[in-house]
C-alpha cells in the first residue's frame, strides 16, 4: 500500500486525535431570515424526483457542487431541465430558485461504477450549473472560491437526508488532513450533502475552500473527503465558454462563448458518495 493511500485510508478508519472531535460544533438549522441572511447562496439542488444535493451560488448565473450529481442510475447524465437550483431553500420556501440551463462536470471526473469514489474521481468531483436566469446578487450575494487557509477550522453548511427542509450549519468542524489536492474533514454531513461548501472563516467573509464529495460514517463521527477548487474551477468555465462536454438538454441552443461564464490514478479512497436519493429509494 503506498504511503498516499495509507494516509487517506487512515482518515476514512477515523485516525485522528480525539481533541480534534471534542472541538466541534454541533449543528445548527437554519430557517428564520435573520439564520439564512449569511448563507442564502448555498441551495438545495433537486433532479426531479430522482435525488437532490446541496450547491452554491458563485455567480449570478453559476452554482457549484459535485460532478456525481449529474448523473442517475446507470451513470446516465440527468437532463438539465429537471434541475432547478433553490436558494436559501427553508421549509418549502427559497430565497430565490431557477432552472438550469447547461451543466459541465470536469473533464477529468469518470463517475464511479460501483457507487464508491476512488482518490482520483474525488479529486475531480466538481460541477457548474449555468442557471436558465440570472439570480440578483444584490439579493443572493454569491460565494467566492479561494484556496485553502493554514488552519485547521472551518465551516460547513449542507442539506441531508432527515434534515433536507432546511438548511444546517456546522459553524465549527475540522480538517483532519490535506494530501495532493485531497482534504479530508470531520463534518457531520451526510447523504444530501454532495457539493456542499466547506467554507474558511478566517479571511474575512466566508470563502468556499472545497465542497463536500462523499465519505464514510463511523458511528457519530464522519470522515468525509473533498478536494481544493481554485485550478479546477478555472477549467470548468474554460469548458463551458468553449462548449467542451457541455450537459444540455436536447432542442436547446446556447452558442459556445455567447454568454459570459460567470456574471458579476486509480489510489483507493472509499466513502459512498453523499446524493441524497428520493424516499422511495435506497441509499447508495
Amino acid at each position: 500500500m503506498s504511503r498516499r493511500i495509507a494516509l487517506v485510508c487512515a482518515l476514512l478508519l477515523g485516525l485522528w486525535p480525539a481533541a480534534a472531535v471534542a472541538q466541534n460544533s454541533g449543528l445548527e438549522r437554519l430557517t428564520r431570515p435573520d439564520q439564512i441572511t449569511s448563507w442564502k447562496a448555498v441551495g438545495r439542488i433537486d433532479v426531479g424526483g430522482s435525488h437532490s444535493c446541496t450547491g452554491t451560488l458563485i455567480a449570478a448565473d453559476l452554482v457549484l457542487t459535485a460532478a456525481h450529481c449529474l448523473f442517475g442510475a446507470g451513470n446516465v447524465p440527468v437532463q438539465v431541465s429537471r434541475i432547478t437550483f433553490r436558494a436559501g431553500y427553508a421549509d418549502g420556501t427559497a430565497v430565490a430558485e431557477a432552472g438550469v440551463a447547461r451543466a459541465v462536470v470536469h473533464q477529468a471526473y469518470r463517475p464511479s461504477v460501483t457507487g464508491l469514489q476512488d482518490a482520483e474521481q474525488i479529486r475531480h468531483d466538481v460541477a457548474l450549473l449555468e442557471l436558465s436566469s440570472p439570480l440578483s446578487t444584490a439579493l443572493v450575494p454569491p460565494f467566492a472560491v479561494d484556496s485553502p487557509g493554514t488552519g485547521d477550522a472551518v465551516s460547513v453548511v449542507s442539506y441531508a437526508r432527515g434534515r433536507a427542509e432546511a438548511l444546517s450549519w456546522q459553524r465549527v468542524c475540522t480538517v483532519l488532513g490535506r494530501q495532493s489536492g485531497l482534504i479530508a474533514v470531520d463534518c457531520d454531513v451526510w447523504f444530501g450533502s454532495s457539493g456542499a461548501p466547506v467554507f474558511d472563516r478566517s479571511r474575512g467573509r466566508a470563502r468556499i475552500v472545497s465542497i463536500i464529495s462523499g465519505g464514510q460514517k463511523d458511528g457519530s463521527t464522519t470522515v468525509a473527503l473533498g478536494m481544493e477548487l481554485p485550478s479546477l474551477l478555472a477549467d470548468l468555465k474554460a469548458q463551458l465558454r468553449a462548449g467542451r462536454g457541455v450537459l444540455q438538454d436536447p432542442g436547446q441552443v446556447v452558442a459556445p462563448g455567447a454568454r459570459r461564464i460567470g456574471a458579476a490514478s486509480t489510489e483507493r479512497a472509499g466513502g459512498a458518495r453523499f446524493v441524497r436519493p428520493p424516499p422511495s429509494a435506497s441509499a447508495p
